[in-house]
Formats: C-alpha cells, structure tokens, sequence
C-alpha cells in the first residue's frame, strides 16, 4: 500500500505534472486491489490540504500551484499573515478584505496573487479553512434587545462579533464572560454561534483568569477514565518493581527547586572519585514506567503537551495523583528513576558516562534560596542545619562554575534578561512583582540539566534510533544582515556573514557590551532576530546553545517530549535494540508528536504571558498618576516603551510627544525629532508617570516626563555634529509653562546665529576638521 509520504514525494519531483487520479494510480503502480484504500488517501490529503484538486480534476501540491498551506495569524486590525508549513516560504500578507471567514490559528489554503517585490512580503487570498484553529471563543455577553444578542470576543484578533440566536443563549445576561461554539462565519463582520458555557461577570473574581484558560483551550479537569487510571497507580513501590534496577539508595542525594514547586522530577548527586574526577549523578522521574503508551493518561498528555503555570494556578499534564505523588522525588521515600551517571575532568569534559533505570531515596528537599546561602553567604545555621550535604553542595558550586565557563568558551548565548514574578494573595489579588532571582543556585541545576540533556542527547544519535530531539535553528540570514546594519551604529562589528554566522561570535559580542548602556537595546534586537526552538526528530544541534546534539530529557512530569523518548531509551535498554517494525512505527509518530509539543509548548507560553500581563495590569491600576523612572525597553512607529525597575513595561504613544515631531527609524529601531534631532532610543533613561491603566486589553499607558538623551542622530550616523541643537528633553515644568508645545524659535537669536556659525564651518577648514575628530 502506498504511504502519504510517497505519494508527496512523487509530487514534489521536478518532473512531476498534475494528474488525474487515474493516471496517478497508474505512475505509482498502485495495485488493483488497493486502488479503494488509495483512493481514500489522495481525498484525505486533498481535505487536509497536502495536495489540491485542480478544476480540471488533477492533482498536485499547493507550492506547485501557486498556493500556499499554512496557520494564519491574525491582527486587531482586520488583515493577517499567513505561516506556511514549509519553513523556506516567506509568511503571506492577507488583506482584511480577503479572509473570506478564516480566523486568528486557523489551518488555510491561501492563493497567491503578488510575488516578493523588494523588502515587501507576498499577497495573497484564503481560499478555503482546512481546519479551524479555535473550537470555542470566549467574549463578554451583549444584549441587544428581549430576544437578539451578541459576543464580542476578548481576542482583538477576532475582528467580528458573534450573533446568539435566542434559543441558543443559555439564559446569559448582559456583561457575562461566556464561551461560545462557533457555528458559521460568512464573512469578515458575520458569525453566528451559541453560549456553551457561563463563567460569570466579568468583574466576578477569578473569571478573569478562567477566561484566559478557555481562550487557550487549556483543560483543567481530566476526563473520568484518565482520572480512574492516575488512581489506580501505587502510593508506594514494591520490591518487585526495583528488580532489574540499579539500586542507588544508599547513595547521597538531593533535589534542589522553588519554595512552592510541588512535582519534583529530578535529583542530583556528586561524588569525587578515587581518579580525581567528578561523578554527578542526574536522576529523573520514571514517569514513562506508570504512563504506558496508548493509555488514557498518555492520549490526555499528548493532547495537553506540558503543564501550565499560570500566576495563581499550575494546569498540570499529569494528574496530580502522579505528579505530586510516586512520579514526585519526595525527600526519605523510595522512588523508581532513569539515571544518568557522567564523569568529568576538571575541566568539565565528560571522559564516561551511563545511562540506565534505577531506585532512590534523596536524602532532603532542598530550595534555591536555601542552597545560595550555604554556597554563597555561608549562613552558619543552615550550614549546622544540613551538615552531612554541605560539601557536596559546595562541590555541586564549584562544578557548575567549570561547566558554565566551558560552554561559554564554545560560545553558548547567555542572555542577561530578568524575569517578572507576580506575588498575589489567596484571593488571587497581585500584592507585589519582583524580579526573579537567578542564583547560583539555579544556575547550579541549569548545568546540571543541560549536560544530562545533551549527554543523553548524543548517545541516542550514535545508536541512530528514532528519537525527539531540541533543535534551535541558525537565525534568518536577513534577520541577521539586519541585526549586523544595527550595530554597527554603536561601533560594533560581527565575524563572520550572515549566513555562516556561529553561536560564539554571538556571545562574544554579549560579553563586549555587558554593564554598557548599549547591553538592553542590543541583547533585546538580538534575540528577535533569532527563531523559537521546537521539538524535532531530526537532530540539526542547538544554536543558542552551541550544543550539537540536544534533547529533553529531565522535565517527563510537565513536558511530553521527556516522557516520549524515556519511553525509547527504556525499551533499547531493555531489549538491546529495537526492531524494524517498532523504528518503522516510531519514524511515523514522533514526527507529529514532536509537531504537537511545539504547539502546546507555544499555547503555554501564551497563556503564561496573558495572565502575567492580566496581573501586572491590576497591580498597575492603582498607580495611576505616580512617577517612575526606568529605560526604554522597545520603540516602534507608533510609540515606545519603558520598563521600571520591576519588569512593568508601559507604552508612551507617540500622540504624547508633544515637543517635537517624530519620525521611526527602523534601521536603528529609534524616534527622532524632526526639528530637534533628538534620538529616543531601547537603552536610555526615561521619567515617566502612569497615566491610564486598561484591564481589559492588559495595556498600561505611560507619560514622557524627562529623558536622558544618550544619543543623537550625529552620534548614530557618526555625521557632523549640527550646531543649536538640544538633546535633553525640557522637564515636566518647562513643558507646563509653555502649554506643552514646542517652544517657537526666535529668528533674531536662533536661526541667525546658526547660520553665522554655519557659514563659519565652512568658511574655516581646519575647525571643522578638529570639530569632527
């Protein structure tokens, strides 16, 4: 029987022309008695939108006939882009007025009708929704009269109210949070649906967070037979259970995370030995022994992909009968595992390793802030407190330290970027944001992790089994060519070109701009010119890690990619290899079970940044009228920026600029005054009052009152420097007297002595010769 990959294959040839479906039975040789099933599969793949039926009954792929399958990602603004699944095909531009009813995440068949014409993207038009990305929408409950009544959806991206025949509104009542199931969309302004379910008003307390869970589709309870079989597991092992495990409970360990982490997944161990080397021991939660493949609990992890946490609440991918009880390391109670033991050198190499399922007993339950006070403030009562440990802990410090300096020296890209963390109260109110800590502590594990990852990583390549891997692909060449032109503005200069660019050069120019005033504004470009990391069965190694082969392998609690290939490494352990038909039945599933963890992997993160943005909104909302000063974190042509001190970012729209005119420059990603030639630019200081907070759309906004004008256009384009001109923008005072507008040049005692002294630059050569050094 022919498979979709052969019959794509044979699509995609050069040689190939459209078909009928006869012809294309003939070509592929498909046998008379498999012709029904063949024919099944061309119309699946037709319905998918893998090949397309031409008017004229002929076959072919999209990219051969000027069309392009992909998601659409949509904007408030009414039009959209198409991403196409072939990664090489640049994303499509489609206008408001060519939706033709698809919708923000839905799979589309798009025509195109304009080619790349210089830096613009294509243009095109949806022809048909292949799948809809949104199965229900959540929005606020508009009465318009007794018996009509409409949705208006949260996302903005969803640019058409939803209509709600009477019979279909579940008694909501005005102002109600609702999900509604779509039913049919016309066009750009026309829907129709039902109420499915009420979650309450929308100032109700709680509702605005459940909003944000139903919008993502993110499920909190699991269904019965998934919660019957999470009941069914142990609350202790038994003795059958360690047989044919490596026993390590006599060995000394330890897990290390957060005060409130609850799924405790792995523990680390280390011992000198006798060589003069050092054994860690990375030991990692047996999940993939209690979750069997095909079981209920395995379908419902595959579905979710990966715990969510959210400000108030962890969404978790495993019931918590497993991921807070025997899959979680607990202190002084036995636990199955997967182990893997690496040697090193002093200088971090690692000279032997073993990998292999094992039972063990950690010794404590340790937290980060615990941790960096023995390592780092030698705090003498924690110190007597765990005694027996601390010299492990302080081996643990020092082998972290050679492992981060290895990595890097080969040049793995550490961004220094703080992350915000919401404190909020029982009744889920934000009382504080902080900034979370990154400590030795934490870096600790992160080492520890990231050799366990890459050792088993590579082990499992060599063997050449069927596996998912962590890919992080070079960057977009003109991406990169961007980012290049952008910094040579603050006199820097990449090795290298874009297109053989490597990971090192990248660190390295970190390390040049570190604690200047330029680190924000060109660690943050930086990163937007790198792509996301995904799962992948293909191993094309790991750029921001400098890491050529990379996996997930600590996390099989909260992440289902771990749990996937703890499932291979158990069975090559085991049985010594695997046979022809489980690579054959692998080499088909990995591929779109490592598709899906990308995607729910990108619906977490979302998710995580809607309620962070929710919570840093409401903590905002009482500061209206206050005065900060922080930086400017992000420009854009229609405003920047600013970050406080405590990670809370809010726009100054350009409409508050009111001592000049200001015009984008996206080359430098900054604003600059027309008249004044003053530059506000990611990096420099800023004064700035909270002037409105907006709940709803998690949007703070925010007035300029002073600026510490770091740069000017001169200094960027290294031109000239132009005489009379003012960097330092007037203080909130001088900008009241003068009714906030820019003050009027006096002719007679501006504009003449500029010209005195313009025509005296010119006139003297050898003062503007020194002028310009």
């Amino acid at each position: 029987m022919k498979t979709e990959s052969e019959i794509l294959r044979y699509m995609f040839e050069l040689a190939y022309k459209p078909l009928t479906l006869t012809e294309l039975r003939e070509a592929l040789e498909v046998k008379e008695d498999e012709q029904e099933q063949f024919n099944e599969l061309v119309n699946t793949l037709e319905e998918e939108g893998k090949i397309v039926c031409t008017r004229a009954k002929r076959y072919g792929v999209p990219e051969r006939l000027n069309l392009v399958r992909g998601t659409l990602q949509g904007s408030s603004k009414g039009f959209g882009f198409v991403i196409p699944d072939t990664p090489q095909t640049p994303d499509l531009y489609i206008h408001m007025n060519d939706m033709n009813g698809a919708l923000d995440g839905d799979l589309v068949l798009a025509r195109v009708h304009k080619k790349v014409q210089a830096d613009r993207r294509p243009e095109g038009e949806i022809i048909r929704v292949l799948k809809r990305g949104r199965k229900n929408i959540v929005g606020t409950f508009r009465r318009v009269s007794s018996h009509f009544g409409f949705v208006l959806p949260d996302d903005a991206r969803i640019s058409t109210d939803i209509f709600i025949a009477p019979e279909l509104q579940l008694n909501a009542q005005e102002g109600q949070k609702v999900v509604v199931k779509l039913h049919n969309i016309t066009g750009r302004h026309s829907a129709e649906g039902e109420i499915t379910e009420i979650l309450g008003h929308k100032d109700d307390p709680g509702v605005d967070i459940l909003s944000i869970i139903r919008k993502h589709g993110l499920p909190e309870a699991f269904p019965k037979n998934v919660a019957d079989e999470a009941e069914s597991a142990p609350e202790k092992i038994s003795e059958a259970e360690i047989k044919g495990r490596r026993d390590l409970r006599q060995r000394q360990m330890v897990t290390i995370d957060g005060a409130d982490a609850k799924d405790l997944d792995d523990a680390v161990s280390v011992e000198r030995l006798e060589n003069g080397n050092i054994r860690l021991g990375v030991h990692i939660a047996d999940v993939s022994y209690y979750v069997k493949e095909g079981s209920a609990l395995d379908r419902e992890a595959y579905e979710r992909g990966c715990s969510v946490y959210l400000v108030d609440r962890v969404i978790p991918m495993l019931p918590r009968r497993l991921s807070n009880g025997i899959c979680s390391l607990n202190p002084q109670v036995d636990r199955l595992t997967m182990t893997c033991d690496m040697e090193m050198d002093d200088n971090g190499n690692v000279v032997d390793y073993d990998i292999y399922t094992s039972v063990i007993c950690t010794n404590e339950r340790m937290t980060y802030a615990d941790v960096k006070k023995i390592i780092v403030d030698e705090d003498p009562e924690l110190i007597a407190k765990y005694e027996p440990l601390v010299e492990d802990f302080r081996l643990m410090g020092n082998l972290a330290k050679v492992l981060r300096k290895k990595r890097m020296k080969r040049g793995a890209i550490d961004f220094n970027f703080t992350e915000a963390k919401i404190i909020v109260d029982e009744n889920g109110e934000p009382v504080d944001i902080v900034k979370r800590p990154r400590t030795e502590a934490e870096q600790l594990i992160e080492e520890f992790m990231l050799a366990a990852n890459e050792t088993v990583a590579e082990h499992f390549y060599r063997m050449d089994v069927p596996f998912v891997y962590r890919i992080h692909e070079k960057p977009d060449v003109a991406k990169l060519q961007g980012f290049f032109d952008f910094i040579t503005s603050f006199g820097y200069a990449m090795k290298g070109k874009p297109d053989k660019i490597k990971p090192q050069a990248m660190q390295t120019l970190l390390e040049k701009i570190k604690g200047r005033s330029e680190e924000h504004v060109i660690s943050t470009v930086m990163l937007r010119s790198m792509k996301q990391a995904k799962y992948a069965t293909e191993c094309v190694g790991h750029f921001g890690l400098a890491a050529q082969f990379y996996s997930h392998f600590t996390s099989p609690i909260r992440r289902y990619p771990d749990l996937l290939i703890h499932r291979v490494i158990r069975e090559v352990l085991e049985k010594g290899a695997l046979t022809v038909e489980r690579i054959e039945q692998l080499n088909a599933y990995l591929p779109d079970a490592a598709q899906q963890s990308s995607i729910r992997e990108r619906v977490a993160v979302d998710a995580e940044r809607e309620t962070n943005n929710l919570k840093i909104a409401e903590y905002m909302l009482d500061k209206v009228g206050e005065e900060y000063e922080g930086i400017i974190s992000s420009v854009t042509s229609f405003g920047l920026f600013v970050e406080l001190p405590n990670t809370v970012e809010g726009l100054v729209h350009v409409s508050f600029l009111t001592d000049d005119y200001y015009r984008y420059d996206e080359r430098i990603y900054a604003l600059i005054g027309e008249r004044t030639a003053k530059v506000l630019r990611i990096g420099d200081r800023a004064k700035i009052k909270v002037s409105k907070v907006n709940i709803e759309e998690r949007r703070i906004d925010f007035e300029l009152l002073d600026h510490e004008s770091v740069h000017t256009e001169e200094d960027i384009f290294h031109l000239p420097k132009k005489k009379g001109k003012k960097s330092k923008q007037r203080s909130s005072k001088e900008r009241t007297r003068s009714g906030n507008k820019p003050p009027k040049r006096s002719k007679k005692n501006g504009d003449q002595k500029g010209k005195k002294k313009k025509k005296k630059t010119y006139r003297n050569k050898s003062s503007a010769k020194k002028a310009n050094k």
